[in-house]
């Protein structure tokens, strides 16, 4: 049985890929510190022999006995409400935790696979954003600290391949969502539906005019495991490539849970992205992959997520953290 160690295991996208690599046959060994993770998304994993888990932060080094065929790199804020209250974390697991994942990947001969983002375009003064696009990012603003580490997180990742031979994947992943996402973590779909759940009005930053490209998690989750598994050492854009305004995407959420509340509009944050669309041709010709599961399908399996939990989630506030040492 093949072993997988994924960082970041109990987060929204961490818990997909445990769901899958167990799903495949793999022995898989998650690995969190639960700043912004849950034990939750992955509890149903506890009783089977072929999982285990390590309390840890990556950003430490790390320790995992026995041989590893594939490291999933999944572990760091990825919400702006997240990485703006802990800084310094986001940008150590970027670099420190990247660093200490790819030097366990050389001592244990296994091919890693790095999650970027396609926050390493910044504002992009290019539409749809190809892979070749170097971007155009503000390296001192609120977000530089996620989309810089997740550059650093790219280029130490290819060094380790050109210079140590170390088998590496870069996969950029463009909006994603999906059951197990927090209704609290900040992003547009879990803040709108968390909102209409609450009889809130729901809050559109700017005048709702920037777009976004949401792709659902499963078909994410697909595009992740064929990138881990291709030739391809280069970083491929994952993402749907149907793009909508937020304003749109709102009146989509009004009208899916029926609720007769209005949107406001309040100040866009600074070095807020107005345009997020991927080129996804990389993905198809060298993966043969391309998103299935169209926006309305993926809302409604979302929503269903979101409205079976009990109403304590609904009312969760965004968590307070600890200042960083």
């Amino acid at each position: 049985m093949k072993r997988v160690l994924i960082t970041g295991a109990a987060g929204f996208l961490g818990s997909h890929l445990c769901d899958k690599f167990i799903n495949e046959g793999y022995h898989v060994i998650g690995m969190d510190n639960l700043i912004t993770g849950d034990l939750m998304n992955i509890e149903h994993l506890f009783p089977l022999p072929q999982f285990e888990f390590y309390h840890h932060d990556v950003s430490k080094f790390i320790h995992v006995p026995g041989n590893i065929d594939y490291i999933l790199h999944f572990a760091s804020p990825a919400s702006p409400i997240d990485y703006l209250k802990i800084p310094i974390q986001t940008l150590k697991v970027g670099s420190l935790g990247t660093h200490n994942c790819l030097g366990l990947a050389k001592a244990k001969g296994a091919r890693m696979l790095i999650a970027s983002t396609s926050e390493i375009y910044g504002d992009p003064l290019v539409h749809p954003q190809t892979e070749e696009y170097w971007g155009n990012v503000n390296p001192i603003g609120p977000r530089g600290v996620y989309d810089e580490a997740k550059r650093f997180q790219e280029a130490i990742t290819m060094a380790y391949h050109t210079f140590h031979g170390v088998e590496t994947r870069i996969v950029r992943i463009f909006n994603t969502y999906g059951p197990k996402m927090r209704l609290n973590d900040g992003r547009a779909l879990p803040a709108f539906i968390g909102q209409a759940l609450r009889g809130e009005d729901l809050t559109v930053f700017g005048d709702g005019s920037q777009t976004r490209s949401f792709c659902y998690v499963d078909d994410l989750v697909d595009g992740i495991y064929k990138l881990l598994l291709s030739d391809y050492a280069y970083p491929v854009n994952i993402g749907n490539p149907n793009e909508i305004s937020l304003k749109d995407f709102a009146e989509e959420v009004l009208k899916l849970t029926g609720s007769s509340v209005k949107i406001v509009y309040k100040d866009l944050p600074k070095d807020d992205p107005k345009q997020r669309k991927p080129d996804i041709t990389k993905a198809q010709e060298i993966l043969g992959w391309e998103p299935k599961v169209d926006r309305a399908e993926g809302l409604k399996k979302t929503y269903e997520y979101f409205k079976s939990l009990p109403p304590t989630e609904w009312q969760k506030q965004p968590k307070e953290f600890v200042s960083s040492k």
